[in-house]
């Protein structure tokens, strides 16, 4: 007797149907699996023995063969555990062929029929969809995930039993659905405002936020660059629903997705400076999202960059410029999206107080010089905009927080510049920031007149830009002007967004 019922892989970010096909034999009773299937697909086959057993029902006694097709693509982990068992089910019960062939089973088997919750639900569910599949088993505890995509009928179930009766029509299962709710605010959250003094690096990340422009922070310990860069997602602008959409499905496959589904916010990602080059842009033998992914449309924020091992920041570079991150096996490459906005710090010097007049300096100037180079040129030539961040003074600490503007204030300002950067490229729902124009894009948008470009010419000359400065010099330029609503770049757009190259002029 031969069954085949419908199952879902995933490959990276993409789904793949899988198509579970079980044969009775005439043999010594055993169960074996082929289709290229790991360790933990391996192990299935005595969770799926156990699991029908204590379930109620018989397994026959003959050699069960199970076949996860097609062959060439490597099955990983217990996902298939429950499409294994009802495979093995109808071909032991002899449930006709159109009883399961409309539903997709996924979820891992305890041994006493309980289904266990999975990783990587979301992109699968994305995948039944695309592909015409309509209704979909999935583990009780992944149902707020797969209910993310809609247009598809999710039937949560928790133990192997209750499937059985589904289909067989004597106990049904009611269909999960849910309204899918963006959360715009969070209970709690940070705010600008809290931020005493520092008006000009405030502006610098309005600036950021507005075009999307990666930005390092130059200033010694205490002056609240960590707190601007904790408070900088509130001047964001929220998600939209495909955004969730990409963002879940990298945190599904991470095993990070809360109980919810929904991601609240921007990521917001923090990694410590002993991060490997694995834990950043991911990595292992089954290749999971590293950092740089998992801050995909949010913020990768870098506290203390000269700390991290110099070989782990030059692995950015190239994910900076492409957008994503391939990682190489030898079945294959998998690649990651990992579109985020980087926001790192750092001291002026080994000690912190280099430039400063209220703490003096110990550090001899080789050994700044030593300190800086840790940072190649490469990379920082990939910051937009770099600020240095002064020590505050006493009268900034005592003022009241109702002098300072609000995160609110901020945002309805970068949200305009944004509204009309999407008008000018005129792309999909969810727009293009400056920071991503291309060289055409910067030809047509971003002329200047001769002052401008007299001045571009005398910064160029003086502080040793390189073509791929030049451009960020551009890029921030535009979106200065969107703020001020202009259609034309000026000469004072230009002058501020030099004045943004703060290491260039100190290492020039």
């Amino acid at each position: 007797m031969l069954s085949t019922v419908k199952s879902l892989g995933v490959v990276g970010l993409k789904g793949h149907l899988i198509e579970v096909e079980v044969h009775l034999t005439s043999a010594l009773p055993n169960i074996e699996i082929v289709g290229l299937p790991d360790a933990a697909v391996k192990e299935a086959k005595e969770r799926v023995k156990a699991a029908i057993q204590n379930s109620g029902f018989k397994l026959p006694t003959k050699k069960i063969i199970v076949n996860l097709a097609p062959a060439d693509i490597k099955k990983e982990g217990p996902i298939y555990d429950l499409p294994i068992a009802i495979a093995i089910l109808a071909a032991c019960y002899k449930w006709p062929p159109n009883v399961v062939s409309h539903y997709v089973l996924c979820g891992e088997l305890a041994l006493d029929g309980r289904v266990r919750p999975i990783n990587g639900l979301l992109p699968m569910a994305v995948f039944a969809k695309e592909n015409n599949e309509k209704k979909l088993f999935v583990p009780d505890k992944n149902k707020e995930e797969a209910a993310l995509v809609q247009g598809i009928e999710v039937l949560p179930v928790t133990n192997l039993k209750q499937v059985v009766n589904h289909i067989q029509g004597i106990q049904q299962i009611p269909s999960y659905q849910k309204e899918i709710e963006i959360i715009s605010e969070t209970k709690g959250q940070v705010d600008f405002s809290e931020v005493k003094g520092q008006k000009a690096v405030k502006r610098a990340l309005e600036v950021a936020a507005a075009g999307g422009h990666n930005i390092l922070m130059i200033g010694p310990p205490g002056t609240g660059k960590s707190m601007l860069a904790k408070r900088f997602a509130t001047i964001l602008p929220q998600l939209s629903y495909n955004e969730v959409l990409e963002v879940s499905k990298i945190y599904s496959v991470a095993g990070l997705l809360k109980n919810n589904g929904l991601l609240e916010s921007r990521p917001f990602r923090g990694p410590h400076h002993t991060i490997s080059n694995g834990g950043l842009v991911g990595g292992g033998r089954k290749p999971k999202p590293g950092e740089i992914s998992l801050a995909h449309k949010g913020i990768l924020f870098l506290d203390e960059l000269l700390e991290f091992n110099r070989d782990v920041l030059e692995v950015l570079r190239q994910p900076l410029e492409d957008k994503q991150v391939v990682i190489s096996r030898v079945e294959g490459s998998i690649s990651y999206p990992a579109d985020f906005l980087l926001i790192a710090t750092m001291n002026p010097c080994p000690c912190g107080y280099y430039g400063t007049d209220s703490n003096k300096c110990s550090c001899p100037p080789q050994k700044v010089e030593k300190y800086r180079s840790k940072i190649s040129g490469p990379l920082l030539d990939r910051m937009d905009i770099h600020i240095e961040v002064p020590s505050i003074c006493f009268d900034d600490l005592v003022s009241n927080e109702s002098e300072e503007e609000r995160s609110a204030q901020i945002k309805e300002r970068v949200l305009f510049a944004r509204d009309r950067q999407q008008s000018r490229f005129d792309k999909s729902s969810d727009g293009t920031v400056n920071s991503q124009m291309t060289s055409q894009e910067l030809k047509t948008f971003c002329k200047l007149d001769s002052d401008s470009e007299n001045l571009m010419r005398l910064a160029f000359d003086n502080l040793g830009l390189s073509a791929r400065a030049y451009d960020k010099i551009l890029r921030v330029a535009r979106t200065i002007a969107d703020l001020e609503n202009k259609q034309n770049i000026q000469k004072h757009h230009v002058a501020e967004a030099i004045q943004y190259r703060s290491l260039d002029t100190a290492l020039s």
